[in-house]
Parts: C-alpha cells; sequence; structure tokens
C-alpha cells in the first residue's frame, strides 16, 4: 500500500510515536531506592502508606493492594463469593483477565454487549443476561470512562448481586462528583506500566464493606492469619500463624508500593496533560467525516487511559488494518483495544461463538488506540492529528 505521504503531504515524523508510555522522574527513583536501602522489600511501610493513601484519594474505606491488575480482579471475585454454577457478566471490549477472573472461581462469564456510543457495557443489555445463576457483573470503564454505576448498582442490588467495577483505566475518573473506587461494592485497579500511574506491576481492590475487606485480606496472602479471633488452636508464642482457608500469593513488594506512592504525587499533573491531549484530538477528529470519537457521560469526569479513534469504512476506500498500518508509515504506533474476549481460540473451546455482541464486534473492526500519555508534546499530538488527516484525506471515498 502506497504511503499517503507519496502524494505530497506533510512529512512522515522521524522518529516513532507509542501510543503509551509510562513517566518515571528522579522523584520516583528515589523513593525506590529509598527502599532498596531499608530494612523492608516487602510487607514493609510502604504497603499501609499506599493503602491509606488509595483509601483518602478515593473515598473508600479499605483498600488491599496487591500484585497486579489480575490478581485484584481474582481477588475480588472470590470475595463476593462466586464460585462453580455461578454466572459472571461482563464486557467483550476488554483485556480477558475481566472474564477470566470468574473462570479462576470455576464460573461461567457471560458477555453484554455496549452501547455503540460510549463503548462501555451497556446496562439494558446486562438486565437481558441476568439469571438466577449470576453472582457478579464486572463493569470495565473502558478507556477511563466510569461506566454508568447509578442503573448498574440498582440493576445489582435488586437482584442481590455484587458489581464489581474493573476500574483498571480510569484511577483519578469521577462519577458524578465521587473517585472511581468508593461506589461500586469492589473496585479494582492496575498499576500496568502504560495506566496513568504505574508500579511497574501492581493492583489494588477497594470496598466499603467490612465483610468483604476481611475475605480480601485473607486471601491475598495464602488464606494464612495471625489475627487471635481467628485461630483454631491457641497460639504457641509470637511466631505462629495458620492457614485457615486456601488463598493465593498475591502480595505486592514496597518497591512498587514506593513507586506508586511517588506516582500519586504526580496524579494531578498526569489528569490534567491527559485530558487536554483528549480535548485537542477531540476537537480536530470531530471535524474529519472519515473518523468518529468516543462519546462520554455527563455523569464522568474522566482520566482517559485509551483514545480511541473509531474509523467510518462507509467513507473510506480501506478498513481498519490499511489505516492502521498507514499510521505505522507516517511514524505513529498505534494499538487496537481490546480483540471480543470470546474471539479468542480458548473461549472458542469453551463453546463460545461470534455474534452475541453485535455491538462490541462491530466496534473491535473499526476501531485503534492512538498515543496517549504525559509525556507527549504538542508537537508529538499535532503529528497524530496531522497523519490521521493525510490518510483520510488520501482514502476518503469519492462523493457520488
Amino acid at each position: 500500500m502506497e504511503k499517503p505521504a507519496a502524494e505530497g503531504g506533510s512529512p512522515v515524523r522521524e522518529s516513532k510515536l507509542f501510543y503509551g508510555h509510562q513517566y518515571i522522574d528522579e522523584a520516583d527513583i528515589e523513593a525506590v531506592e529509598r527502599v532498596l536501602r531499608s530494612d523492608f522489600l516487602t510487607c514493609g511501610p510502604e504497603i499501609a502508606r499506599l493503602e491509606e493513601r488509595l483509601c483518602r484519594l478515593t473515598g473508600a474505606r479499605h483498600a488491599v493492594v496487591v500484585s497486579n491488575g489480575t490478581a485484584a480482579l481474582h481477588m475480588a471475585c472470590q470475595a463476593a463469593g462466586v464460585g462453580a454454577g455461578d454466572e459472571v457478566i461482563t464486557t467483550p471490549i476488554t483485556f480477558a483477565a475481566s472474564a477470566n477472573c470468574a473462570l479462576y472461581c470455576g464460573a461461567k462469564p457471560v458477555f453484554a454487549d455496549i452501547n455503540a456510543k460510549t463503548y462501555n457495557i451497556d446496562p439494558a443489555s446486562v438486565t437481558e443476561k441476568v439469571t438466577d445463576a449470576t453472582r457478579a457483573v464486572v463493569a470495565v470503564d473502558f478507556t477511563g470512562q466510569a461506566v454508568e454505576l447509578d442503573r448498574l448498582l440498582a440493576i445489582c442490588h435488586e437482584k442481590g448481586i455484587v458489581l464489581i467495577e474493573d476500574a483498571a483505566h480510569s484511577i483519578g475518573t469521577l462519577y458524578n462528583g465521587r473517585p472511581v473506587g468508593s461506589i461500586a461494592d469492589l473496585t479494582t485497579f492496575s498499576f500496568h506500566p502504560v495506566k496513568t500511574v504505574t508500579g511497574g506491576e501492581g493492583g489494588a481492590v477497594l470496598t466499603n464493606d467490612d465483610t468483604l475487606y476481611a475475605r480480601l485480606k485473607l486471601f491475598h496472602t495464602h488464606g494464612i492469619t495471625r489475627e487471635a479471633e481467628m485461630l483454631q488452636h491457641p497460639a504457641e508464642g509470637g511466631w505462629y500463624y495458620e492457614q485457615v482457608e486456601l488463598g493465593m500469593n498475591y502480595r505486592m513488594t514496597d518497591m512498587q508500593a514506593a513507586l506508586i506512592n511517588s506516582q500519586l504525587d504526580k496524579l494531578e499533573r498526569f489528569r490534567k496533560r491527559r485530558k487536554e491531549i483528549v480535548a485537542r484530538y477531540d476537537e480536530a477528529f470531530r471535524d474529519i467525516p472519515q473518523v468518529s470519537v468516543q462519546e462520554e457521560i455527563p455523569e464522568s469526569d474522566t482520566t482517559r487511559h485509551l483514545y480511541i479513534l473509531r474509523i467510518r469504512p462507509e467513507l473510506l476506500t480501506i478498513g481498519r488494518r490499511q489505516f492502521f498500518d498507514a499510521l505505522v508509515a507516517e511514524n505513529i504506533c498505534c494499538n487496537v483495544h481490546y480483540i471480543p474476549v470470546y474471539w479468542h481460540p480458548y473461549y472458542e473451546k469453551l463453546g463460545y461463538r461470534r455474534g452475541i455482541c453485535p455491538a462490541a464486534e462491530k466496534l473491535y473492526q473499526e476501531m485503534m488506540s492512538l498515543p496517549l500519555y504525559y509525556a507527549m508534546s504538542d508537537k508529538d499530538v499535532e503529528d497524530v492529528i496531522t497523519a490521521v488527516r493525510k490518510i483520510c484525506s488520501y482514502y476518503r471515498k469519492p462523493e457520488p
């Protein structure tokens, strides 16, 4: 395929611009170095500090930090009592972990379709998918935009279902003025490097429920406790502990926690810059007929993790694959988030078939994620816009 630049458009940028990248400064490095010179590499004071900070940031009563976002989802399902024979409703436009967490507990993932404008799970579709076997809903704040929490909470609580908000994308987002993390029954965060705040890896589960919190604390440390009221036998000394349930080793290190604590100092800066980039993209792309942008519900004051550009194939002579390749040829390295979960071969082996969520499948075939991260310069942003305009101009369909 010939590059659009061959037609005499603006020159291709010299360096590659990736879709996401962490931002690490000297304060972050010094925070990790302090831990490396301290007495605790794990299970130390940085863990408690991070859990307390996440509670203050979100307004949640309890936080448990863990090794990664997938562990957080597994823990949330386990704490919610998800087990064999249960069903867990989630969206197909997400990373596989949002559905895998049900499988880890022996339950069946059930996929609800998305709202074609916001790309988040559609509460009406959730209602259609609820059965007597539904134990939980895992609602993903896709790209960082909060799901329709009020509607989902009403659906779940009427049926005695636990709402788990997968907020891997949405730390810093507000819903009706309240921070994400304090609203759903359980909320999970991820601190992967391309997220707004990173620990290299890492995750967290937040809740306002004391019983759910106790389950989370126990499960993430092998099911082992030193709490006197939980011991089945008399304590034999200060070293004594008991395994009272089967749990996992999902602990976070103090090195990760120190890095996240330092990153949280910059959250408002990260949030402000991401919102600036999103606003500039939206302004530019709304004037290009060959593409469309994600709509946002008024309740969500979004800190965007991903920026989704949706092409309109009916107005172009190329499809998404060719558009993607054309952007790469312009040194704009985008990505696609996500392949519908039930399209993966593992889910096909479980009996899932294409066609069950038509809005989600159509979105997948038309979308790509453009560069969005804190350290992008204004020139980087304009280079992305220029490349999109060039491709849309070169490959636009002639008017009839």
